[in-house]
């Protein structure tokens, strides 16, 4: 395999370089759950489109956990390979996948047995109860698929490797586009069927990963000795990637959470932020990308000792995600019905997602700015910084501005969608404050 060298050359040209691939690799993976709700919502009724929404936010909150441990993982790899040092590679490497071998266990047989639990405290409407059980259940046994694409993942991004993924990602999201239409649209299984065509899928994509690792190995020398728990690296992992976890698990709390709020108001409501929700995730996607490219560009420059380089990559990211931010801002702002009418046929879930996204649709120009910040950050070993500026966000403005604004009489989810901008708008500050103090040039894990 070889490495992607970000600590030399055009900034903008290695940026675009590994973040493209990464964001054509997310918009598939993201393809996955919005298949699924398009297929329910062609094919099935507004409960099966409920129970997607419903049970795929539930599911992405896990995905994000094991996507900031495996940014751990990647972040420290790359550190590791500004510095040059390849042993220290090889050993983070076996130590990640004993991690997650772990993790798989354990949080398959949890999500398993807490099913029931988790539809309950969604608030799900009595009439998706049973398909969102159905749904959760089948998507939890999927769960080791979900943590070794994840993994595998990290790594190749780690050394610079953003094209593997992607071809990885876009043979399982055709395998799941395949399953979904046999499981829904023919044989007429609702949500369980999306579930079932979804774990597929990801076990295809982790299986591949696995082959093409035992095939392909890496330039520099990695044994089977290699893969053991070394103590260090675990922490060094959990350091950078707990916080990244926890801060992405806050996030979709805030959605869980705003959800179950939401699904109060009915099953209409429920749907069109379940739409809605759908749609962010592809709009937001771009600037996840080059946040991601900025991460691994920080850590190798970081890792080299070339602070301002690292500065520099991050403007530059920051240009280049606007760029998609501000577009779909607007395009949301004239009339976005007829991209929500992929999702569903119903005209009162059009209307409402259409008020819903005009509102929400601000948080897809700020995060530019805020993602980027934050993969910065983290990629300069300060990653505990993030989680704590969106706890406070999360639970100070997103939330309670949630709830609140739900219990207004003659409130919409116009009204509600502003929640999210302005808790964007307050990590921004802190953020903002934080980097014009400089402190994140004083740390490299891989020093």
């Amino acid at each position: 395999m070889k490495e992607m060298d970000l600590t030399e050359g055009k900034i903008g040209k290695a940026l675009l370089q590994f973040s493209i691939p990464f964001l054509l690799a997310s918009i598939l993976q993201a393809f996955y759950g919005a298949v699924d709700l398009f297929v329910v919502g062609q094919f099935s009724t507004s409960s099966g489109v409920s129970a997607v929404a419903t049970g795929s936010q539930v599911m992405q909150t896990l995905t994000g956990v094991i996507l900031g441990i495996s940014t751990g993982t990647t972040i420290l790899i790359g550190q590791y390979l500004g510095a040059k040092k390849q042993q220290q590679i090889a050993q983070t490497i076996g130590t990640a996948i004993c991690i997650f071998t772990l993790f798989a266990v354990c949080l398959t047989i949890v999500m398993t047995l807490l099913t029931p639990t988790l539809a309950k405290v969604m608030h799900t409407p009595i009439e998706a109860m049973e398909e969102t059980k159905q749904y959760i259940f089948i998507c939890s046994l999927g769960i080791p698929f979900i943590i070794g694409y994840n993994a595998a993942s990290g790594i190749f991004r780690g050394l610079g490797d953003s094209k593997t993924p992607l071809i990885l990602v876009a043979i399982a999201c055709a395998i799941n586009v395949i399953g979904d239409l046999i499981l829904v649209a023919v044989f007429h299984m609702g949500a369980a069927g999306a579930a079932i065509a979804t774990s597929a899928s990801q076990g295809t994509s982790f299986l591949l990963a696995v082959i093409y690792l035992k095939k392909k190995g890496f330039s520099f020398p990695f044994h089977k000795k290699d893969i053991r728990l070394d103590t260090k690296k675990a922490k060094q992992i959990f350091r950078l990637g707990l916080p990244i976890a926890l801060q992405d698990g806050l996030i979709n709390i805030s959605f869980l959470m705003i959800t179950a709020i939401i699904n109060l108001m009915g099953l209409t409501a429920s749907a069109s932020v379940g739409v809605v929700e759908k749609i962010i995730v592809f709009a937001m996607l771009p600037a996840q990308a080059f946040a991601s490219a900025v991460a691994v560009m920080t850590a190798q420059n970081m890792g080299a000792n070339k602070p301002q380089r690292a500065q520099k990559g991050l403007y530059t990211g920051i240009s280049m995600a606007l760029v998609f931010g501000v577009s779909f801002f607007v395009y949301a702002q004239i009339d976005s019905s007829k991209l929500i009418g992929l999702f569903t046929k119903d005209s009162d879930v059009i209307e409402l997602s259409q008020l819903y996204l005009k509102s929400y649709s601000w948080d897809c120009v700020l995060i530019c700015f805020l993602f980027l910040l934050n993969s910065f950050f983290s990629g300069c070993g300060r990653s505990i910084f993030p989680m704590i500026h969106s706890f406070i966000a999360t639970f100070l403005v997103r939330i309670p501005g949630s709830y609140f604004l739900s219990k207004m009489q003659g409130a919409t989810l116009y009204e509600i969608g502003f929640a999210a901008p302005v808790a964007t708008i307050l990590s921004l500050i802190i953020c903002f404050v934080y980097f014009k103090r400089g402190t994140w040039k004083k740390m490299s894990v891989a020093s």
